[in-house]
């Protein structure tokens, strides 16, 4: 394993909707990122989220800490999706922000 892979978004929705969004949203991500990732395990402690994904035959893990003004996605990956995490970086960055986005205001 070398140094962890650590993504930060930023938001405006203030910590308590970040969460809520996420947590209500996150089920979803693996599909939108091309059915590439599946969610194994999460678990909610707060504002942290700690899961466990597939991809490739590879099992990884991370945490997500949701803060006021951003959030921390971070995830130690094996060799083997080191070499091709750049690939899904930004999809998963683009997805993140899709969840954290403000909704336009209705005409």
């Amino acid at each position: 394993m070398s140094a962890p892979l650590v993504v930060t978004i930023p938001h405006d929705l203030g910590q308590a909707e970040a969460t809520r969004r996420l947590q209500t949203g996150i089920d979803g991500l693996g599909s939108n990122i091309g059915g590439v990732l599946h969610l194994e395990e999460k678990r909610w402690d707060g504002n942290t989220l700690s899961f466990r994904v597939s991809a490739v035959g590879q099992v990884v893990s991370g945490t997500v800490l949701v803060q006021e003004k951003d959030v921390q996605l971070e995830v130690a990956l094996p060799w083997l999706l080191q070499r091709i995490a750049e690939r899904f970086l930004l999809r998963i960055r683009q997805e993140a922000t899709i969840l954290l986005e403000k909704p336009s205001p209705k005409a």
